[in-house]
C-alpha cells in the first residue's frame, strides 16, 4: 500500500483539485477509473497540454495531469526545482489520492522527471514514457531554451494577443492546443493585462537544473520505459537521440515523423497517419 501521510486533496473549481498539507501542493486534474497514469507537462507549461491524450485514456485509466511545482495552480516555491524535487512531487499526489503505482509519463521536464521518479522510486511506477528528452541534450540547445523561455515572460492586452503569441512560438501545435495554452497558462492582473502562471525565477532554475542530466537515474529505471522523438525535435538532436538509445536498447524508441518537440500537442490521439500518438504508447506500456 502507498505510504501514509497527512496528505488530502480539495477541489479548486474548474475542474481541478489541489493538495493539501505538503510541503509543495499541487495542481492536477483528475479524471477516470482504472490504472493510474500520470501526465506531467514541459517547461512553462501546464496540465492541458495533455488533455486530449487524457480524454482518450480516461475510459480506461484513472489520469492525473498535474501542473508542476512552478507552473499554473501549483505552488511556486522560491527553491527546489531539481530533478528529486519533482520525483518527490509525483508521490506527493499519489499519496493524496491514496494511489499506490502509476504509469509516469512526462514531456521534455516532464520526461526527465518521469525517469528520475522510476529510479529513484521503483515501488511507485509501474511504466515510464519520456516524450522528447533524454539525458544527452547538448548545452547549446538548454542556452537557447532559456532564452526563449526567459523572453516568454511579459504581459499581453487579451487572449486573442496571447494565441497570436502562441501560434507564432509554437507552429505545429493544433489550434485546440493553442486554445488551452491561452486558457490555462495566464491570468489577469489588477490592470486587465495578463501574465504568464509559470513563474520566472522557477523557469530559470529547473532549466539550469538540466544541465545535470540524470544519467546514472536514466540506467537504473528498471521499468518498462518507451521514449518518444519528433522527428524534427529543435530539442533532442539525432545525436542525442543515438546516444540515449545506446544506453538502453532493449527500451520501446519511437520516432513521429512530422512532429517537432511538442508531440503531445501535435500528435495526441489514435486516428490516421497518427499509430504512434502519444495516447497509445501510453496505453501500450500498461499492458
Amino acid at each position: 500500500m502507498a505510504p501514509a501521510r497527512s496528505l488530502s486533496v480539495e477541489e479548486i473549481g474548474d475542474g481541478l483539485v489541489r493538495t493539501r498539507g505538503a510541503e509543495v501542493d499541487l495542481a492536477a486534474r483528475v479524471r477516470g477509473s482504472g490504472p493510474a497514469v500520470v501526465l506531467l507537462h514541459g517547461t512553462s507549461a501546464n496540465h492541458a497540454v495533455w488533455e486530449p491524450v487524457g480524454d482518450a485514456l480516461a475510459d480506461h485509466a484513472t489520469v492525473i495531469a498535474l501542473d508542476q511545482r512552478g507552473h499554473g495552480r501549483s505552488d511556486k516555491p522560491q527553491a527546489g526545482y531539481t530533478g528529486p524535487d519533482f520525483a518527490g512531487d509525483v508521490l506527493t499526489v499519489l499519496d493524496a489520492l491514496g494511489i499506490e503505482r502509476a504509469v509516469v509519463a512526462g514531456h521534455s521536464l516532464g520526461g526527465r522527471n518521469a525517469w528520475v521518479t522510476a529510479a529513484l522510486h521503483p515501488e511507485r511506477v509501474s511504466g515510464v514514457v519520456v516524450v522528447d528528452y533524454a539525458p544527452f541534450v547538448e548545452a547549446a540547445v538548454l542556452d537557447e531554451l532559456q532564452e526563449r523561455v526567459a523572453a516568454g515572460y511579459r504581459t499581453f492586452a487579451d487572449r486573442d494577443e496571447i494565441e497570436q503569441y502562441l501560434r507564432d512560438r509554437y507552429r505545429a501545435i493544433l489550434p485546440g492546443a493553442v486554445s488551452r495554452r491561452a486558457r490555462w497558462g495566464y491570468a489577469e492582473g489588477p490592470d486587465g493585462r495578463f501574465t504568464p502562471l509559470a513563474d520566472p525565477d522557477a523557469m530559470r532554475q529547473l532549466i539550469d537544473g538540466f544541465r545535470t542530466p540524470h544519467l546514472d537515474e536514466f540506467r537504473a529505471v528498471s521499468r518498462p520505459m518507451t521514449h518518444l522523438r519528433g522527428a524534427d525535435s529543435r530539442i533532442l538532436s539525432e545525436a542525442a537521440w543515438a546516444s540515449a538509445r545506446a544506453e538502453r536498447p532493449a527500451d520501446r524508441w519511437v520516432e513521429v515523423d512530422g512532429a517537432d518537440h511538442y508531440i503531445p500537442e501535435e500528435f495526441p490521439r489514435p486516428g490516421r497517419r497518427r499509430s504512434r500518438s502519444c495516447a497509445r504508447l501510453v496505453t501500450d506500456i500498461r499492458h
